[in-house]
């Protein structure tokens, strides 16, 4: 499962609204190859399922994750933060062993 901060959630509700997205909109959080550690995350808002999909929901946030993705991400935290150094989204990734200075990839 993929959990959400209460930041995280009201920015996810905050670009639902100003995308004008409808309730069948969820947030979709994917791993990809590449990122200076080996692997990079992916995140952005879907209204289709795939095959393989695994749903989650935190918070009322509902969070889809394909299989592949599923194993690399459980128990990961989605944050966000609006600091002074950068605003965006963060993962806090138990899986991880490494991951790059910027926190955009990582490896297990």
């Amino acid at each position: 499962m993929v959990t959400v901060t209460e930041k995280a959630k009201q920015r996810i509700l905050d670009i639902l609204r100003e995308e004008s997205y409808d309730s069948t909109y969820f947030v979709r959080v994917a791993v990809e190859s590449g990122g200076c550690s080996g692997l990079s995350y992916k995140l952005n808002f879907d209204n289709e399922e795939k095959k393989g999909d695994q749903f989650f929901e935190d918070k009322g946030v509902k969070i889809c994750l394909d299989i592949k993705s599923y194993l690399y991400l459980a128990g990961t935290e989605l944050d966000y933060t609006d600091g002074l150094t950068g605003k965006g989204f963060e993962f806090h990734n138990p899986n991880a062993s490494r991951t790059c200075a910027c926190g955009e990839s990582f490896a297990v």
